[in-house]
């Protein structure tokens, strides 16, 4: 009877487990047409890549890129999707702890440099299709940069900068912030064993920036 009842586990479990290692090989498939797309793409943009060449680089038939993917446009936009979900994750973690919104800085560069640092394809695949990728992609793009931005103004506003500024100022000022930061983003990309000039050039010229805000009143 035990052994009887040891055989039928046995049995059950492996369709679980056939089950599971299916869904790391699609995973691992999925992960490597990602990586592959960014390599092809490194030396020109995401149109001038073709379904064809991501899936050779990978080893799979055209077809089963499209088990993942539903176009190459697509693709694109789970990049941008993958590249900002992290960082605003940890920017808002930063933010929310700053005590006033001049420690945004301090606490923003560091945070964006590391980022870059430990997924330098994935900002040079932004820099290039922020101009030159398809429209889907870079409306993707322009509209996380926009919810990094609004989600900064909540924030400033939150330190009590409320008190001196209109909501309309509060917006351009993280605007602002939110610019300098991608500037600083895309030149630590273009020249990464500048990144120490880079940051304190930043950190500069942001703090400039405050010293306007930090006395300006809205009407």
């Amino acid at each position: 009877m035990a052994q009887g009842e040891a055989g039928t586990a046995q049995e059950t479990a492996d369709p679980g487990d056939a089950t599971a290692s299916r869904a790391e090989r699609k995973e691992r498939t999925r992960r490597a047409i990602l990586d592959a797309a960014l390599a092809l793409a490194a030396d020109s943009n995401l149109a001038a890549i073709s379904l064809r060449q991501v899936a050779k680089q990978v080893g799979v038939v055209p077809t089963a890129f499209y088990r993942h993917f539903g176009s190459l446009e697509l693709l694109g936009l789970a990049l941008v999707d993958e590249s900002f979900r992290s960082l605003r994750s940890m920017l808002l973690d930063v933010w929310r702890h700053a005590p006033e919104y001049r420690d945004f800085i301090d606490g923003s560069l560091p945070i964006v440099a590391q980022h870059v640092r430990e997924n330098r394809s994935h900002y040079a695949f932004i820099a290039r299709e922020r101009t030159a990728g398809p429209p889907r992609v870079r409306e993707a793009i322009n509209h996380e940069i926009a919810l990094i931005t609004r989600e900064l103004s909540t924030d400033i506003a939150r330190t009590g900068a409320a008190e001196q500024y209109s909501p309309e100022d509060i917006a351009l000022l993280a605007d602002l912030i939110v610019s300098f930061v991608v500037t600083m983003a895309e030149r630590l990309v273009e020249d990464p064993d500048s990144e120490e000039r880079t940051l304190a050039e930043a950190r500069t010229q942001l703090r400039m920036l405050l010293v306007g805000a930090l006395n300006w009143r809205s009407r």
